[in-house]
C-alpha cells in the first residue's frame, strides 16, 4: 500500500506570483527519496476559507500526511496554525515552553541589533506564535517560527506547519522528521529506491514508443513507476523501482541503451554539469557568448570550485566586441555573419588567447523574437569549442521556444557539445 501526502503552500504573494514556490518542489523532493507518494501540491492565499478548504480537499482524497507552509508569523494574518486547530478540531493553548524558547531567540536578535528598548513591545507577538493546537508537538524554531505536528487520526492525516521561508523550511526538515507521528509514516512507506537516466537529442514521442515496448514485453514492468520530463533539451527519466524489481529495471535500462544509446549521456543521475566540472579537472575554461550573454559562464560558476578551472570570459553581443576582444577578423563577419560557425569558432579560439585557456567554448545566434531571416530562422545558434591543441568543433542547431527557451537550451547544448569534445565522442 503505498502512503500518500499532500502539500499546502499558503500565501497571497505566492498565489498570485509575486513570489515563486520555492517550498513546494523542495518538499515534493524530499518525500520522493522517502517512498512517499505526492497526491498534490496546492497554493492559496492568507484567507481563512481558502486554507481550510485545502486542507478539507486533501484530507477527503485521503492522504495520509499534509504539509503546509507558510502563515506561521507574528501578524495578523498569519493563521495557518490558527487554522489548521480548527480543522483538526482542537483548541489553541498557550505553551509557555515554546514561548520561553521564541522569547529567548528574539531578545537575542534585538540585543544583536543593540535594542533593548523594545522587548517588551514584542511580547505579545511571542505568545502569539506560542499557540499551538492541544496535543500537538512543536518543533524548535530556526527563525521566530516553530514548526508544529498535530498527530493524525482514524478520520483526519497527521498535519505538519512549517515556515514560510525556504532557508527556515529546509533548515527544520532534520527535525520534523524525527517527530514519533511523522517517523511513523516515513517508516510504512514502501521501500524503494530510484534511478535517473539522462538523454538529449530524444523526442518524448520516441520515448513513449520504447515504454510502450517495455510495458508489453518486460516481466515486472508494473513494479516500475516511471515519470519522464523534458527541460533543459533534456530528457529525464525517473523510474521508482518497488523492492525484487531489479531485474525489471535491468531489462528496461537495457532496451533503453539499445534504442537510443547514442542519446544516453548518464545512467547514474549525475547531470552535464557534473560530468563536464569532472572533465576539466586540470583544464582551464574560457567563455566567449552571444546569445547566451553569460548563461555558460553562469552554469560553469555555479558550482562551488569552479575557480579551480574557470578562468573567465566575455559576453561579446555586439560585432565590435567580437572583434576588438576576441580579435574576431571583421571580413570574417562580413562574410558570413555574426551567428555562423566561421565566427563561433573564430570566437572561441580568441577566448583562448584572450583568457590565457586551454579549452574555450562560444555561441552566436539568434534568440528572437526578432532578427531572423529564411536562412536564418529565429532559435539558429552556432557553437564552438576549441582546445589548446588546435582542436576546434563547431555545430549549428535550430532550437524551438521562445527567446528564454532558446538562450536556455543553447547553455545546455553548449555543455553537451564540450562534453562530447572532451571524451571525444561522436
Amino acid at each position: 500500500m503505498s502512503v500518500r501526502a499532500g502539500i499546502v503552500v499558503t500565501g497571497t504573494e505566492v498565489l498570485t506570483g509575486r513570489v515563486a514556490d520555492a517550498n513546494g518542489p523542495w518538499l515534493a523532493g524530499r518525500l520522493g527519496d522517502a517512498g512517499i507518494e505526492l497526491a498534490h501540491i496546492t497554493v492559496c492565499g492568507d484567507r481563512p476559507a481558502d486554507m481550510e478548504a485545502q486542507l478539507r480537499f486533501l484530507a477527503d482524497d485521503g492522504v495520509d500526511l499534509i504539509l503546509t507552509s507558510g502563515g506561521l508569523g507574528p501578524t495578523a494574518d498569519d493563521l495557518t496554525v490558527e487554522i489548521v486547530a480548527r480543522f483538526t478540531g482542537r483548541e489553541l493553548v498557550l505553551d509557555t515552553a515554546l514561548e520561553e524558547t521564541i522569547s529567548a531567540i528574539v531578545n537575542r536578535w534585538m540585543a544583536a541589533r543593540g535594542d533593548t528598548t523594545g522587548l517588551d513591545s514584542v511580547a505579545a507577538a511571542t505568545r502569539k506564535q506560542a499557540m499551538i493546537p492541544a496535543g500537538a508537538q512543536w518543533v524548535t524554531p530556526t527563525g521566530t517560527a516553530p514548526g508544529v505536528v498535530v498527530s493524525g487520526t482514524d478520520t483526519l492525516p497527521t498535519v505538519v506547519v512549517l515556515p514560510g521561508p525556504p532557508p527556515e523550511l529546509q533548515a527544520m526538515w532534520p527535525a520534523v522528521v524525527e517527530v514519533p507521528a511523522v517517523a511513523a509514516i516515513l517508516a510504512s512507506a514502501p521501500q524503494q529506491r530510484q534511478e535517473t537516466v539522462r538523454m538529449i537529442g530524444v523526442p518524448e514521442s520516441e520515448l513513449a514508443v520504447t515504454l510502450r515496448t517495455a510495458e508489453s514485453t518486460i516481466s515486472g514492468f508494473d513494479r516500475l513507476e516511471i515519470t519522464t520530463c523534458l527541460r533543459r533539451a533534456e530528457l529525464e527519466i525517473v523510474t521508482r523501482i518497488d523492492t525484487g524489481a531489479d531485474d525489471a529495471y535491468a531489462a528496461l535500462l537495457d532496451l533503453l541503451r539499445a534504442e537510443h544509446g547514442r542519446a544516453i549521456f548518464s545512467v547514474d543521475g549525475s547531470t552535464v554539469d557534473d560530468q563536464v566540472a569532472g572533465l576539466l579537472s586540470g583544464r582551464l575554461i574560457a567563455t566567449a557568448e552571444s546569445c547566451t550573454a553569460g548563461l555558460v559562464a553562469g552554469r560553469l560558476t555555479d558550482r562551488a570550485g569552479s575557480s579551480a578551472y574557470v578562468v573567465g570570459g566575455a559576453v561579446a553581443y555586439s560585432n565590435e566586441i567580437k572583434t576588438d576582444v576576441l580579435g574576431v577578423d571583421a571580413d570574417l563577419i562580413a562574410a558570413h555573419g555574426a551567428v555562423s560557425e566561421q565566427v563561433a569558432a573564430a570566437m572561441a579560439t580568441g577566448a583562448l588567447r584572450r583568457f590565457g585557456a586551454d579549452t574555450a567554448i562560444s555561441t552566436t545566434g539568434i534568440a528572437g523574437p526578432g532578427g531572423g531571416t529564411p536562412e536564418k530562422p529565429v532559435g539558429t545558434v552556432c557553437f564552438g569549442i576549441a582546445l589548446g591543441d588546435g582542436t576546434v568543433v563547431t555545430r549549428t542547431l535550430v532550437l524551438p521556444g521562445s527567446r528564454a527557451d532558446v538562450r536556455d537550451r543553447s547553455t545546455s547544448v553548449a555543455l553537451h557539445l564540450l562534453r562530447q569534445v572532451l571524451t571525444a565522442q561522436p
